[in-house]
């Protein structure tokens, strides 16, 4: 096997925590694999992440039969140590008018909050010129009209699954605080609470006064910052880990540590698959894979536009002087959230490739920047240290729908940042499409072929 592809299959073993997934016992003894099987489904999801349960949890919910198919262990994925924030105040793309200039100035800054690794690689070539044809005011407000009623939707909806089906994911309706230290900057943002308005959500501009009353755990020095009332939190490995609880009580079958190797394809559709499970069949497959979906679809003669953009995070226990909502310390654009259960720093997104280590660098630039901005900049207890590939697109929408070519393939992925805000949405969408039904909103924004 060519190094390349060795590579690419051992990584494809690759938990986004940075470790393994388990494969071993406690005792450290090989588990022996499995005899290979022979599965049929009536649906069969690749992936096991926060867009994978969402979309088995609205099939369910419809009557299907579904399988999900996970490489490693549920959750393990960029779904385990994100902010966990729900975020309709995301609706703005990344590609945006000024960003490719910001990036080349912070391109031999290991610690920026936005690294692009230069390296000969076409596949980012191709990306970043797609990336760089969308970094203007017309493409900036057309993404940003689409993606906010995905997202003031999917949050919506995230708080009914809540309530509904019995979550303990400590949910809570925080809201977003935004907090400058950088006068000049401030003084430059007005852009962005006029382009939320646009779309019908939400901003309120404070003061540094009126935001250092608001949020104590704050170190003085803030000149002023945004409130955006209509976002949320929740713990995401929680979520992830009921959303799994619901999908296996509702008769979903889970079968982990299950790597797709190969497809069959017959008169236009997938046939078979073979996993390190067995073999499957399946009525209907859901491609949920996040940064892994473009390496597997090769297989299938498809190319995703999709990049792993590394995020990092690390976890303390809850410090005594706990930020009461969702931070976003902007200078640094560093997310901070905390739950009753601990404290979270986290973002920056790195475009290094499928590196499997922690970042050093990057994750001291987290620290610096709670220092820089807290009185308390961490707990008492470091609990972990984290990073995760977001499957990002050009033009930062997810790729949503039926596949030209291969009748029984949907594509649920490339939900860049913001998978967890995005999942009950895109679990209604995959379910309605799967079981003939008109669609909440027109997925032709989402269509793989916007590419092509």
């Amino acid at each position: 096997m060519p190094l390349r592809a060795a590579r690419l299959r051992q990584m494809l073993t690759v938990a986004a925590n940075g470790s393994i997934c388990r494969t071993a016992d406690q005792a450290g003894k090989p588990v022996e694999s499995p005899p290979m099987q022979k599965h049929d489904s009536d649906v069969l999801i690749l992936g096991g992440g926060v867009i994978g349960l969402a979309c088995a949890r609205y099939l369910l919910g419809a009557g299907r039969q579904v399988t999900i198919l996970d490489q490693g262990s549920v959750g393990c994925g960029s779904s385990h140590g994100n902010c966990g924030t729900l975020t309709p105040s995301h609706a703005m793309p990344l590609a945006m008018p000024g960003v490719i200039g910001t990036a080349l100035r912070w391109l031999f800054r290991k610690d920026a909050p936005l690294r692009i690794k230069p390296r000969l690689d076409p596949e980012l070539i191709r990306w970043m010129l797609s990336f760089t044809g969308r970094c203007n005011w017309k493409d900036f407000s057309a993404t940003t009209r689409v993606k906010a009623p995905f997202l003031v939707g999917s949050v919506e909806m995230i708080a009914d699954l809540v309530e509904r089906d019995g979550l303990s994911c400590e949910f809570s309706r925080s809201g977003t605080l935004y907090a400058y230290r950088d006068a000049a900057g401030f003084a430059k943002s007005d852009w962005m609470p006029r382009a939320l308005g646009e779309v019908s959500i939400a901003v309120e501009r404070l003061d540094g006064r009126q935001i250092e009353a608001m949020e104590p755990a704050l170190k003085p020095g803030v000149v002023g910052g945004y409130l955006n009332p209509g976002d949320a939190c929740l713990r995401p490995d929680r979520y992830v880990s009921e959303l799994a609880r619901i999908v296996r009580e509702r008769g979903g079958e889970i079968i982990e540590r299950a790597r797709v190797e190969s497809f069959e394809l017959k008169q236009g559709r997938i046939a078979a698959l073979t996993s390190t499970a067995g073999v499957h069949a399946a009525r209907e497959v859901v491609f949920a894979l996040g940064a892994w979906s473009a390496p597997l679809a090769r297989q299938l003669g498809l190319r995703l536009p999709i990049q792993p953009g590394k995020g990092y995070s690390i976890t303390y226990s809850r410090p005594a002087n706990c930020p009461r909502i969702p931070l976003v310390l902007k200078e640094e654009s560093v997310c901070v959230t905390a739950w009753g259960s601990g404290f979270r720093l986290g973002s920056t997104m790195e475009f290094a490739g499928y590196d499997a280590s922690l970042n050093r660098i990057r994750l001291d630039a987290l620290r610096r920047a709670a220092v820089n901005g807290l009185h308390e900049p961490g707990g008492a207890q470091l609990v972990e240290e984290w990073y995760g590939w977001r499957p990002m697109t050009p033009d930062d929408l997810p790729i949503l729908g039926r596949v030209p070519g291969i009748s029984n393939l949907c594509m649920a992925t490339g939900h860049g940042m913001l998978g967890v805000s995005m999942s009950a949405m895109t679990g209604l969408l995959v379910s309605e499409l799967l079981c003939g039904k008109p669609t909440s909103l027109d997925l032709a924004p989402y269509a793989l072929q916007r590419f092509h």
